[in-house]
């Protein structure tokens, strides 16, 4: 994000460049983002065209199919009306079974077009091709809509013009956060000022619930990471069983390509459906068929290979171990939250009650179920973008169910915060009931208060060092000044006393460790006060 005071390179004479407009240069960046993502679908359904995978199909249907495929990975649904063939009878359904693998595609297109458009704004004004391009995209949605709708297989266009913009805002907006850095750059509404005026509590209350979402999104990252842990292992156990469903269906090299092609575009999915499956909740693959390691309901299921490494109706009762995986997932969270050193409900806690053998556990208690509750509302978002139909016979009710995703994750991993807060400590070689932090504690030389100290001296040596480098002045007055007050003399004679001291000295000032040497020498070197 560009600051007002920077200026772009001078042209060269003779040549008089026109800067693109900001609203011109989103409809560009989003608009290629459209454009690609198409086009990668596209190519992956004519290299299975021209491979004889669709001998039916044609040049033209290959395009039609594409576009489907485009809009449904933009999470669009789809109406489909099948004729009666093959002695099955007419069909017809919502088909919104979206492939998350391949809504990751325009989810990182955006990412990187939000970065470029994030450099090429001064601050304030990323709104300007962001909404433009956004409007873009979404006449490109409803464009699409109108362009592939056949008989069998339509979309609605209003439809198409929203919820394309979901995956493509949402990266754009997080590339752009990532490249400035700044939300007030983004936005233009310096929020942190606003914060800094007013009260101690309400800043504490803002950095508390900030590191809660932070931590509950470190405990839903890392379940998505142990559901696709657990789906690997399973494929890798089943293995003969799915090749055994290759060899079954006997498509041959093209129709296997395109199967697993399929497959790859559902794999999210199917991580997600793993992380419900170890949470308890389970998933359900059809009208009357559910599987979790409590019990499973047997039903027929689509003859998919990557199914075949679903889990027997009959588990043994070790199964049941699997509920560690989001646990652990709370541990870590919890672990994270106290090395983000934001627990300022325990702060506030321990000033109001100076019991901690209170405090602490309610505190710990209230932090783990905070962090449980932001966790399972994610998992529950996933497991609502995970579900869906395929509009075709009993497959009308694929993927788990959210509310009770959010119920079984949101406790698993509120009971491993608590843990993970409870035994932080003693991983970071610390008493667990500490006394809160301030003041008192840097002078009583606790570990926690002398590690607050190191950041802080740290963060101001780094600050220095950054004014230093981009040239800007110290924000002291000036040494040879003779009309400022009186206040500015000692400033003056330091800065003379360390440059009379040479360079050696003068690199020492700005030395995180000789100031901590000296603090600590000084420290040492003083008597104690008497006791009154």
């Amino acid at each position: 994000m560009n600051s007002q005071g920077s200026s772009s390179p001078a042209a060269p004479a003779g040549r008089r460049d026109v800067p693109m407009p900001l609203w011109l240069q989103g409809v560009v960046e989003l608009g290629s983002v459209a454009v690609v993502s198409y086009l990668l679908v596209l190519l992956t359904v004519l290299m299975v065209w021209l491979a004889d995978g669709f001998d039916t199909l044609g040049l033209t249907g290959g395009f039609v199919l594409s576009g489907h495929v485009w809009l449904l990975a933009h999470l669009t649904p789809l109406q489909v009306a099948l004729d009666p063939g093959a002695g099955l009878p007419a069909t017809t359904g919502t088909l919104n079974l979206v492939p998350l693998g391949l809504t990751l595609v325009p989810f990182a297109l955006a990412w990187h077009a939000g970065r470029r458009l994030a450099r090429a704004c001064w601050e304030g004004q990323f709104w300007q091709p962001y909404l433009s391009g956004l409007a873009a995209y979404a006449a490109v949605g409803a464009a699409a809509a109108l362009l592939f709708s056949t008989d069998e297989v339509a979309a609605s266009p209003g439809a198409a013009a929203v919820f394309p913009l979901v995956p493509v805002a949402l990266g754009g907006f997080v590339g752009a956060y990532r490249a400035s850095r700044s939300l007030p750059g983004l936005i233009g509404v310096n929020a942190a000022a606003w914060v800094e005026r007013t009260s101690q509590y309400s800043r504490w209350a803002g950095s508390y619930v900030w590191a809660v979402l932070r931590a509950g999104f470190v405990a839903a990252v890392a379940g998505v990471g142990a559901g696709a842990a657990l789906l690997a292992a399973a494929l890798l156990w089943n293995w003969n069983d799915v090749v055994g469903v290759y060899q079954r269906l006997g498509t041959g090299v093209p129709g296997d390509t395109a199967l697993t092609g399929l497959q790859l575009g559902y794999l999210p999915n199917l991580a997600v459906y793993a992380l419900a499956w170890a949470t308890g909740a389970g998933f359900d693959l059809g009208s009357g068929t559910h599987s979790s390691p409590l019990g499973t309901d047997p039903g027929p299921v689509p003859m998919l290979p990557a199914l075949a490494a679903l889990p027997p109706a009959d588990l043994p009762a070790w199964a049941l171990v699997v509920v560690v995986l989001p646990v652990l997932a709370g541990v870590l969270a919890g672990w994270w939250f106290l090395r983000e050193g934001e627990n300022h409900l325990d702060d506030w806690m321990a000033i109001r009650l100076p019991a901690r053998w209170i405090t602490f556990p309610l505190s710990t208690l209230l932090t783990g179920l905070f962090v449980g509750a932001v966790a399972g509302v994610l998992v529950m978002l996933l497991s609502w973008l995970a579900r869906g139909s395929l509009g075709l016979g009993r497959l009308t009710d694929v993927g788990p169910d959210g509310p009770a995703v959010l119920l079984w994750f949101g406790a698993e991993v509120a009971v491993g915060a608590i843990v993970g807060c409870v035994v932080g400590p003693w991983l970071e070689h610390e008493p667990s009931f500490a006394p809160p932090r301030g003041a008192a504690d840097e002078e009583a030389g606790t570990p926690v208060a002398r590690r607050e100290a190191r950041r802080r001296r740290r963060e101001e040596a780094a600050a220095r060092r950054a004014m230093r480098s981009s040239g800007r002045r110290d924000p002291r007055p000036e040494a040879g000044r003779t009309d400022g007050p009186a206040d500015d003399a000692p400033w003056a004679s330091q800065e003379r006393a360390v440059e009379a001291s040479g360079p050696s000295r003068a690199a020492e000032a700005f030395d995180v460790d000789a100031v901590e040497a000296s603090a600590a020498s000084s420290e040492a070197g003083s008597p104690e006060p008497p006791e009154r």
